[in-house]
């Protein structure tokens, strides 16, 4: 892979600080599989406020990732979905979550050791 200039480095830090923030990673995997509605995705997402989700949601359609469908009613439907480019993001962040579950215990016994060392 060829070295990469600064600039783009820092474009590439900014994308992944938005997407693996803990919020946008948990509305990415609950969309993985069908859309939901805001009040669905809040109710999936354990301390979550209002404004937070909204916060995401709007970030996330924003980079492409997630898309907002009105349905005329009343009161008005609103889904999200994931994009055809948000779905190709879902497979390694599911992947990242795996390894993380798999070396939890080898990783909080690291820390234990580092922080038995001060």
């Amino acid at each position: 892979m060829p070295i990469r200039h600064t600039a783009d480095c820092m474009k590439a830090s900014q994308v992944l600080s938005r997407i693996a923030g803990k919020w946008s990673v948990l509305v990415i995997m609950l969309l993985r599989t069908h859309p939901l509605r805001f009040s669905e995705l809040k109710r999936g997402i354990e301390g979550i406020s209002q404004r937070m989700l909204t916060l995401t949601l709007r970030n996330l359609e924003r980079d492409g990732l997630v898309t907002r469908t009105v349905t005329p009613s009343i009161p008005p439907r609103v889904d999200y979905e994931l994009t055809e480019l948000g779905h190709s993001l879902a497979g390694p962040i599911e992947a990242v979550g795996t390894w993380a579950f798999r070396n939890m215990a080898r990783i909080e016994a690291a820390q234990a050791r580092y922080d038995a060392k001060k």
